[in-house]
């Protein structure tokens, strides 16, 4: 919907940026054209399938795969005994995370969750594959499983890994655990300020894991040549991110392996790992043919990471005019099989939106038997700031506050620094809360049964290196060729920063988003980072064009370049015989080759000053109090969005974000057994929110651009996905009467918290 925004005053005039064009791979998308990676097909191509452990935790004493290497039709079998050892992938890359890639592509020695991967096939047919993996023997020795963060601490707890020593330890230990990391930062005396308060608040939040949910399941096609050079197709959130981990862990040189990028079917974070690549190379090589492999639902919902569960005790001191004057936080994340950080992210996310003058936050990461974790939009920020925002509409009730007026009081201003001691930019964070006040939703009444909750959130986006090219065709055409893989839009946002830097119509600009080999590095499109980093590459280069677009108009009237002024798609000349006249860029391209040669121009950045984003929700739910079942029934999005380059996909990016973090507070939670087996691992199952859940999404946009941006960009993708947990939270606990902590708020209990109340 065409939601209203909050554009400043004296905001810059754009031609392009801020209109609302078709998106140029829009029509192949809605059509069925595009070619997304279960689509993708080699000529000579084998089917490649994988077995799965069944088992959550278990030893491997050996796997038997003589039967399936003979069964007819079956070209390669591949264990984790076809990877390097250890000590090879450790000297290859120290950082170890080459060895990381490669055990949790094929389990060696033991198995750490419920659908690892023990060995695969490459066959002639689909059929013929699955047959192979039936002969395959694999002699398990079944160990407990540590699903629970009180079962992964507890003391006779079985090791996830039993050489690991967790670091950073005061005092350290000495001693394996299932405690993989431990972190904090503090600032002022909270203990002090939280003694000395009016009001003190401490609740403790239980979340269970929960996955992205993306539609299209993980897949790829490999081809390992016989000169040792490599071509890999597949969908991710960066290709240049399969090159590096897939050519680290197979001993591959990065120039030697092309990745070729396909569309996209949603990510969110879940594909910025490789899960399938490095086994289609191995049995690409010994099968000297290319290889598909794709994943089943179930095989993603067993064995790709979702968000890790958290277990989050929060200790809030407020004065009687609702300053918070201490505030505590013990995070704990469930991590998974491996090594993962979200906890630092976490707490630094968890009070962005407030200036608290003391804080003492303390974090831990905690291994057990699931998948290992990955990033969901925004990594580790719903599940710290949603503890932080219920504690803040309790204490906003307690003190008789509007809870809107409680978080301007507290809110953080440009200049106002953060959890690592650093000031914020030119955030956003008061406007937003304002927009938020002003907004009908707001003061509109409440039915019967109804609750209202609100809720803040920010994540810190990023920027970092990324590249791209622009080129002038001879008809005067551009080309846009970058490496970030198109998700929400991106390829639109990047044709409307260049025809708005060229001055030409957006319909004279097409985007590609080149393989590996044809485009400088970019990293992967994750962090809300893609339309300020490499849109920043975008301009830089559209301005390098313009250069030398005026050093030919300079050549063609014998002034210099100097002399000419570019606007409006046209170099103008400003002295000499031919002053006031104009060349356009068409007229430019068409003599390009006699005027110096091809018009283009590459811009690398590794961009600094991002922002952060920010969104203020406003949810109202209501509440069947006999069943406990909740539905929204309205709900309102205010988000700083820095600059809106296309405002369709912005609010499409903070409607989605709010929809997946609904589902997140009313739905979602992975479920296991006693032998810690997915019992949910399909979309009937594992109930994600569909349109007739939901109402309308209603996105307000405030633009207080980013000074950092040649167009005022701040990253929209993540922020909207960490407020609902806690407005919706804060909605269904006004709604009952009864303060909600633990997710997700099913009917079961809600109607348990009714009943108790």
């Amino acid at each position: 919907m065409n939601a209203p925004t909050g554009k400043l005053e004296n905001a810059p005039a754009y031609r392009v940026v801020g209109t609302r064009p078709v998106r140029p791979d829009g029509v192949d998308k809605v059509t069925g054209k595009a070619i997304y990676s279960p689509d993708f097909a080699a000529a000579g191509m084998l089917h490649g399938a994988i077995l799965r452990s069944p088992h959550a935790h278990a030893r491997i004493r050996g796997i038997d795969t003589r039967a399936a290497a003979a069964l007819p039709g079956v070209k390669a079998v591949v264990t984790a005994a076809d990877f390097d050892d250890d000590a090879t992938l450790l000297a290859r890359d120290p950082s170890k995370n080459a060895l990381r890639t490669a055990r949790h592509s094929m389990a060696r020695g033991k198995v750490l969750y419920d659908g690892h991967a023990v060995a695969a096939v490459a066959a002639t047919s689909p059929d013929v594959a699955a047959a192979a993996l039936a002969l395959i023997v694999v002699d398990y020795e079944v160990l407990r499983p540590v699903m629970t963060l009180a079962e992964a601490l507890a003391p006779d707890a079985p090791l996830v890994h039993e050489d690991y020593i967790t670091p950073g330890t005061d005092p350290e230990v000495a001693s394996p655990s299932n405690l993989a990391l431990v972190t904090g930062n503090k600032r002022g005396d909270a203990a002090a300020a939280i003694a000395g308060a009016d009001l003190v608040v401490e609740r403790r939040f239980v979340m269970p894991p929960v996955h992205q949910g993306y539609i299209e399941p993980h897949a790829c096609v490999a081809q390992w040549n016989a000169d040792g050079q490599g071509q890999i197709w597949a969908s991710s959130q960066g290709h240049f991110m399969i090159r590096g981990d897939v050519g680290t862990v197979l001993g591959i040189a990065l120039a030697d392996l092309r990745v070729v990028p396909l569309e996209i079917g949603g990510g969110f974070g879940g594909k910025t790992k490789v899960y399938l690549e490095p086994v289609a190379m191995l049995l690409s090589r010994k099968a000297g043919r290319p290889v598909r492999l794709a994943m089943s639902r179930s095989d993603v919902f067993r064995a790709s990471g979702p968000a890790p569960g958290a277990e989050v005790r929060v200790r809030a001191g407020a004065m009687a005019d609702g300053t918070i004057a201490g505030l505590e936080i013990d995070l704990a994340f469930l991590i998974g099989s491996d090594f993962q950080d979200e906890v630092n992210a976490g707490l630094a996310s968890a009070a962005l939106p407030y200036a608290i003058a003391n804080f003492d936050f303390r974090g831990r990461g905690v291994f057990n038997t699931m998948p290992k974790s990955h990033a969901y939009r925004a990594p580790g920020a719903p599940q710290a700031s949603y503890p932080v925002e219920a504690v803040l509409d309790e204490i906003a009730q307690a003190l008789g506050l509007d809870p809107l007026e409680l978080r301007l009081r507290n809110v953080a201003r440009p200049g106002d620094t953060g959890y690592h001691g650093l000031p914020h930019g030119e955030v956003g964070f008061a406007e937003a809360l304002e927009a938020a006040k002003a907004h009908p939703h707001w003061t509109a009444p409440l039915g019967e049964g109804e609750g209202r909750g609100v809720a803040a959130g920010a994540w810190g986006n990023y920027g970092g290196p990324s590249t791209a090219e622009v080129s002038v065709a001879e008809d005067g055409t551009v080309i846009v060729t970058e490496g970030s893989p198109d998700i929400g839009g991106s390829r639109a946002a990047m044709a409307m920063m260049a025809a708005e830097t060229l001055g030409v119509p957006y319909d004279r600009v097409r985007v590609v988003i080149a393989d590996t080999n044809s485009i400088g590095y970019s990293m992967l499109t994750g962090g809300s980072r893609t339309t300020f980093a490499t849109g920043k590459a975008v301009v830089m280069a559209a301005e390098a064009v313009i250069t030398q677009l005026r050093h030919r108009a300079a050549m063609t009237w014998g002034v210099e370049p100097e002399e000419v002024d570019w606007r409006d798609g046209a170099a103008w000349c400003g002295s000499g015989d031919n002053a006031g006249q104009s060349l356009t860029l068409p007229q430019i391209a068409r003599r390009a080759n006699f005027s110096g040669g091809p018009i283009s121009a590459n811009g690398t950045v590794n961009a600094q000053g991002w922002l952060p984003g920010i969104a203020v929700h406003i949810c109202d739910a209501h509440v069947d109090r006999e069943t406990g079942v909740t539905t929204i029934t309205r709900y309102t999005a205010v988000q700083d969005v820095g600059t809106a380059i296309h405002p369709d996909y912005v609010e499409g990016q903070i409607q989605g974000g709010t929809v997946q973090g609904i589902g997140w507070a009313l739905n979602e939670e992975y479920v296991w057994n006693a032998a810690g087996q997915v019992d949910n691992p399909g979309f009937l199952d594992y109930r994600m929110p569909v349109a007739s859940d939901l109402p309308m999404i209603e996105a307000v946009m405030v633009e207080k651009p980013n000074p950092a941006h040649p167009y005022g960009v701040k990253g929209v993708g993540e922020a909207g996905i960490i407020p609902p947990l806690g407005a919706v939270g804060n909605a269904v606990s006004r709604a009952i009467g009864q303060r909600m902590t633990d997710l997700p708020l099913s009917p079961a209990r809600v109607h348990a918290a009714i009943c108790a109340g």
